[in-house]
């Protein structure tokens, strides 16, 4: 109990620290020596005043992070569970080699091909769109979420399959009604790994968005960063702020992988 006590306090303290921050005036987080609680009380107007700073439009900042991440995330996964049913269930040629290429992708980063993303946006008149992110989210994270429901998929004896199918089940409905409630700890999986990685996804959201309301937090916490001075009060609220939607969704999606892994266990 000691040793897990010590753990959470590794991870759990910078965002205190980061919390404590966000209270404070901007005097107070750049003073010498510095303190861990707020010494002139705590400033909850800064939760306030962040929305509307002439740094960036939060509030547009974060509908553009959350519709960004949803859309990235549910094209993912309804590519991605075919594909990678598909791999599990059938054989075709070159088959190894497509799943070779799969994981291939995983080392290219939007960081490294910004560039030709740039001149692939503007050619499609995508620049400067939700759209344009979206597919880019998708398609940097479609692989990863191929490959963990594929290792799901393999897993579930293929003679279900074949029962189902000689009741008279069609493919669809094969892996609709038998095999995603199988594979359900899977799924859940690969949705919480896509959509962290959408949500902080900065590289190409900062070159192919130019519009200060259509960029999201990840890119909008730059703008409290300047040369000579930082908001570090807003740049801690902000930061707080981006954290919650996928606090609460790990919280809403552990039940469900919990009732998944049950589910896989009884059938």
């Amino acid at each position: 109990m000691v040793a897990g006590l010590l753990v959470a306090a590794v991870f759990l303290i910078p965002y205190a620290v980061m919390f404590g921050g966000s209270l404070k005036t901007r005097s107070e987080i750049l003073a010498i020596p510095p303190s861990y609680l707020p010494r002139e009380g705590a400033q909850w107007s800064n939760y306030l005043t962040m929305w509307d700073t002439p740094e960036t439009p939060v509030a547009f900042n974060l509908i553009s992070t959350i519709v960004i991440s949803l859309c990235a995330t549910l094209l993912v996964l309804l590519v991605a569970t075919p594909a990678a049913y598909y791999t599990a269930r059938f054989k075709f040629p070159g088959k190894t080699m497509f799943m070779f290429l799969v994981i291939v992708t995983q080392m290219l980063q939007p960081a490294v091909l910004t560039a030709g993303l740039f001149k692939q946006m503007l050619a499609m008149n995508l620049y400067d769109t939700w759209l344009a992110m979206i597919l880019i989210n998708a398609a940097f994270n479609l692989a990863f979420a191929v490959w963990i429901m594929h290792s799901f998929f393999a897993s579930v004896p293929k003679e279900i399959d074949e029962a189902a199918q000689i009741d008279g089940a069609g493919k669809l409905r094969v892996l609709f009604r038998i095999n995603l409630p199988l594979v359900w700890p899977g799924i859940v999986t690969a949705v919480i790994f896509t959509f962290v990685a959408c949500w902080n996804e900065f590289a190409a959201s900062l070159v192919i968005l130019s519009t200060a309301e259509n960029q999201p937090l990840s890119v909008a916490l730059t703008k409290f960063v300047g040369q000579y001075s930082t908001a570090w009060q807003y740049v801690f609220g902000v930061s707080i702020v981006a954290i919650i939607p996928v606090i609460l969704l790990f919280m809403l999606i552990e039940k469900r992988l919990i009732g998944g892994l049950a589910a896989g266990a009884v059938k």
